[in-house]
């Protein structure tokens, strides 16, 4: 009898799970159904979760835009959402989630390195050849000794800036001719034409689907990413949390 119940129990409790899960498929389903229908911009429903609080839902769109609607599709909500309870802000918790990158799926071809010293340590930096907050970052950074950069070009501070990415992506040193420019303003050259600079367009494409939104963005080996002009103290210091 025993055995029995408890194989009755775990059955019923299969029963009712399956009955809950079927539940949230379809409120998925109409959720999706009728935000695609009504609202044609967004393009891709990534993913819908249902929350804790109750009637509310989780919806990822167009790869990195988080909303919230009811369990129908039928209202919607774009903002922070706060737990009271812990003060935890759950919107930039699952948004840190949504673009974070690991190290080592960052597209190194499309970037050029600079190692110095041995070399050991990694970190990659998204930078603008144009923004003043780089130009500031790189002098100091010089300090920084055994490290191995990976700069990637990324021109989001107007026209000006893409045709200098080009004239550096396309020198045959590029690392030399990045470092003349963003350290002591050597006039650019062309550099070796033609020359192929889609790893530019690929930088902005990766940039936006990552909201990287300003320059220099760092990247350190363990998945954390940095925005702004660390110093080289700073960076010292990043590095050295890294296991």
């Amino acid at each position: 009898m025993k055995n029995t119940c408890s194989t009755l129990r775990r059955l019923g409790l299969g029963i009712l799970l399956a009955g809950v899960s079927l539940g949230l498929c379809a409120q998925e389903a109409a959720i999706r159904k009728n935000l695609a229908k009504r609202l044609p911009e967004f393009k891709t429903i990534d993913e819908v979760v249902k929350l804790p609080m109750p009637g509310l839902y989780e919806v990822r769109a167009n790869g990195t835009e988080i909303y919230y609607t009811d369990a129908r599709g039928d209202y919607i909500l774009k903002g922070s959402l706060l737990n009271t309870r812990t003060l935890q802000d759950m919107t930039k918790e699952k948004m840190d989630k949504v673009i974070a990158v690991k190290f080592e799926d960052l597209p190194k071809r499309d970037a050029f390195t600079i190692v110095r010293g041995n070399g050991q340590r990694k970190i990659a930096v998204f930078e603008d050849p144009n923004c003043g907050f780089c130009k500031r970052f790189e002098k100091d950074f010089e300090n920084v000794d055994n490290v191995t950069v990976h700069v990637y070009l990324y021109p989001i501070l107007g026209p000006d800036s893409v045709e200098k990415s080009k004239k550096i992506w396309c020198a045959k040193d590029k690392a030399q001719a990045w470092k003349d420019w963003i350290l002591n303003q050597v006039p650019l050259t062309g550099g070796i034409m033609p020359c192929d600079t889609t790893a530019l367009d690929r930088n902005l494409e990766f940039g936006h689907r990552y909201r990287i939104e300003g320059t220099p963005t760092l990247f350190l080996s363990d998945g954390r990413r940095v925005p702004g002009a660390v110093d080289a103290k700073q960076v010292e210091k990043l590095l050295s949390e890294v296991h």
